[in-house]
């Protein structure tokens, strides 16, 4: 995919999803993305919270594992967006409808964390709406998805060894909206 003839101020620029690891760092830099874009910002977790009006671990819980998934893949499916920067649930990429519709709203950025890291940031993973299936433990959930997100991605960013403002920096530059 090729972003070197997008230009950010184009009412109709395409999105740009941010995915990975809980605790890798999307609700941090997603924010900071978007004011340095002038773009909006949706965070799909407060997507979910709002739809439900419950927090996301209470709609983890209400629901269930498979269900919750399934209500995710739903709500980032139906997406119709420009000029906006994703922050995305780290399970998103279990969605294939919903990573279809974020690869055709633009760049998907992996931002990638270490085990270790994503260990020490997550801590136990209680009250994060963590969708994590009964019996695995967080280093099976981070194996499982690392693949996942190295497949999804057209860009990946490390976000353990920088500043957020120079993953932003980065993220910008990758995707030539600098």
């Amino acid at each position: 995919m090729s972003f070197s003839k997008v230009r950010q101020d184009d009412p109709k620029a395409p999105c740009i999803s941010l995915i990975g690891m809980a605790g890798a760092g999307k609700s941090t830099l997603a924010p900071l993305l978007a004011a340095a874009l002038d773009w909006a910002h949706l965070d799909t977790d407060h997507h979910i919270e709002a739809y439900y009006a419950l927090p996301l671990q209470g709609v983890y819980d209400r629901y269930g594992h498979e269900e919750f998934l399934k209500i995710e893949e739903r709500l980032v499916s139906e997406l119709m967006l420009h000029r906006t920067v994703i922050s995305t649930g780290g399970s998103v990429i279990y969605g294939r409808e919903a990573m279809s519709t974020l690869g055709k709203l633009g760049p998907v950025v992996h931002l990638a964390v270490g085990e270790e890291e994503f260990l020490q940031r997550v801590g136990a993973g209680d009250d994060r709406g963590l969708a994590i299936a009964p019996g695995m433990t967080l280093s099976d959930l981070y194996r499982e998805r690392q693949p996942l997100y190295r497949a999804a991605a057209d860009i990946t960013v490390r976000t353990d060894d920088c500043t957020p403002e120079q993953c932003v920096r980065a993220i910008l530059d990758k995707v030539n909206l600098a």
